[in-house]
């Protein structure tokens, strides 16, 4: 990851939950030439995916707790403090929708939803 996505403010990863993985891998990787490399992170599978050598997203099974959700990009956007960002989130009218959790080697994050009802992901990544 390139760390000018990583400043505060910035659209920093995008990630695609879906059912189909593979499907979306084959896509995906034709469509746009996207390289991928599957690794296990906080015991789960997970696809990172990068255009000319950068890390730009990934691509994951939609967990269980979604339900019927149906397969959808997400993306994240860079925050000082996940915690104080997601109270901020909620102190403006919008509601913590992901719980904030640690992700290994990386950062924290969580999913808001605004007032009118889009989903968006915080995170801050460890220094």
């Amino acid at each position: 990851m390139s760390e000018i996505t990583k400043k505060l403010g910035y659209f920093s990863w995008n990630e695609l939950l879906t059912n189909d993985v593979t499907a979306a891998k084959q896509f995906y990787s034709e469509l746009f030439g996207w390289q991928m490399d599957d690794i296990t992170c906080g015991g789960m599978d997970y696809t990172t995916l990068k255009a000319n050598g950068d890390e730009i997203g990934g691509i994951m099974k939609t967990p269980a707790e979604a339900g019927e959700m149906p397969p959808m990009w997400g993306g994240y956007v860079t925050v000082e403090d996940a915690d104080a960002s997601a109270a901020k989130a909620e102190a403006l009218g919008g509601k913590v929708c992901v719980p904030l959790q640690d992700i290994p080697d990386v950062g924290r994050f969580c999913v808001i939803k605004d007032p009118q009802g889009a989903m968006l992901s915080l995170i801050s990544y460890e220094k």
